[in-house]
C-alpha cells in the first residue's frame, strides 16, 4: 500500500516539461496475435528509459480506461528528448513501431494505438495532492508542501 502524504502537497517541478499520453485500445479481443505484441512492447521501453536518466525521460503513470484501453502518462524533460528516443533505431521503441506498422496492414483494426504530446512551458502547470500517495508529476518529480507562496493554484502557476 503506498504511503499517504497527509495534508496538501504540490509537485516539486518548477521547470518546463512534456506530458506524453500513449496507449492502445484492443478492438477485437479474439485477435491476441494482433494486440499482444503491442501490449508486450511497452515494458521493455519503460525499463530501458527508466535505466537511462540522461534520455530526458522523467517517469510515468499507467492507467486503464474502460475494458479495452490502456494508457500511460509519461513525463519528459523536453520534446527533443522524446523525439530522439522515438527515432533512435538502436532503442526498443523503433523496432516495436516498425513491427506494429507492418502488422497493422493485416490486423484489420484489431488494435488501435494513440499518443498525444503536450509541451508545458515553465510556470504553466499546477498540481495539488491532498491526502494522497505520490501520484502523477508529484510521483515523478517529488512533492513539497502546498503552503505559503505555493498554497494557491494561481500562485503555483507563476514561473519562479
Amino acid at each position: 500500500m503506498p504511503m499517504i502524504l497527509p495534508g496538501r502537497h504540490t509537485a516539486a517541478h518548477p521547470d518546463a516539461l512534456v506530458v506524453f499520453l500513449i496507449g492502445a485500445r484492443i478492438n477485437r479481443f479474439y485477435r491476441p496475435q494482433a494486440w499482444l505484441p503491442v501490449v508486450r512492447a511497452m515494458p521493455a521501453m519503460l525499463k530501458e528509459l527508466t535505466a537511462a536518466p540522461e534520455s530526458g525521460f522523467m517517469g510515468y503513470q499507467p492507467f486503464i480506461a474502460g475494458l479495452r484501453t490502456v494508457m500511460m502518462v509519461q513525463y519528459w524533460r523536453d520534446f527533443d528528448c522524446l523525439e530522439a528516443y522515438a527515432r533512435a533505431t538502436d532503442k526498443a521503441h523503433w523496432p516495436a513501431w516498425t513491427a506494429f506498422n507492418r502488422a497493422s496492414r493485416d490486423n484489420d483494426g484489431a488494435v488501435g494505438i494513440f499518443h498525444e504530446t503536450y509541451v508545458v512551458a515553465k510556470g504553466q502547470s499546477e498540481t495539488i495532492y491532498v491526502d494522497m500517495p505520490r501520484f502523477g508529476l508529484g510521483m515523478v518529480a517529488g512533492t513539497e508542501p502546498a503552503t505559503g507562496s505555493r498554497a494557491q493554484a494561481r500562485d503555483r502557476m507563476r514561473a519562479d
